[in-house]
């Protein structure tokens, strides 16, 4: 994982949402991994901070952002993926959009891990893809993660509980999480296998209605219809 990606990180995820919002939704929930952290194998990884370049790329975010939106922020607990909501949010209301709190959720963090220090490891032998490929084939130990479709249908539930909450119609609930929820989200719904593209810092899936049916839509250019 790089600690200085390319300036173009979070631009397609920006584009994602103006497009979802072009073509009539009213509401929307945007999952996304945090923006660019250090990688300091001496702490325990989730206490890895945004670097400075991570927060420039959060603020460029909130910048392309459509400003005829509302966004409310909600987050993995660890520190980087709360300043990322918060950053993108400031830029959003400094370029004349509405913004709300942001607050922390447990079920955008890695509550699929039952025993942390085994996932850890697991991940470190394989990569984050294949473990997450692994996983699905349920051939990582059972003690150290819950079964992958539970994780997949809880966060479903969260997502879809703040895309039906009351706000304002033309809201986006932006879900900053991890990149393994992201890969796990996405290969779990059938949108994009784990060995398709790499989930990069700020990239999003996007959960939304249209006609009464849900969809979920990656700036890859794949969509799925939703059961949930």
């Amino acid at each position: 994982m790089e600690d200085n990606p390319g300036e173009h990180f979070g631009l397609a995820t920006a584009e994602l949402v103006r497009e979802v919002y072009a073509q009539g939704a009213e509401r929307a929930v945007l999952l996304m991994r945090h923006s660019a952290r250090t990688f300091d194998r001496s702490i325990h990884d989730l206490q890895n901070p945004l670097t400075d370049h991570g927060r420039r790329l959060c603020l460029q975010l909130g910048e392309a952002l459509p400003k005829d939106i509302t966004l409310k922020g909600y987050a993995s607990p660890p520190e980087r993926c709360m300043e990322t909501a918060q950053l993108v949010i400031t830029a959003h209301e400094d370029g004349g959009g509405v913004g709300l709190r942001t607050r922390p959720v447990e079920a955008l963090g890695v509550f699929y891990a039952l025993d942390q220090q085994k996932m850890w490891k697991g991940l470190q032998q394989v990569g984050l893809p294949d473990y997450v490929g692994q996983w699905f084939a349920d051939d990582v130990p059972r003690d150290a993660m819950m079964p992958a479709d539970v994780a997949v249908q809880m966060i479903l539930r969260v997502l879809c509980g703040k895309l039906f909450a009351e706000g304002d119609k033309r809201q986006l609930d932006l879900c900053v999480s991890h990149d393994m929820t992201v890969y796990t989200v996405r290969h779990g719904l059938g949108l994009e296998p784990v060995t398709g593209p790499d989930v990069e810092f700020l990239d999003g899936l996007i959960l939304f209605s249209n006609a009464g049916r849900l969809y979920m839509r990656s700036h890859h250019g794949g969509e799925v219809e939703v059961q949930a």
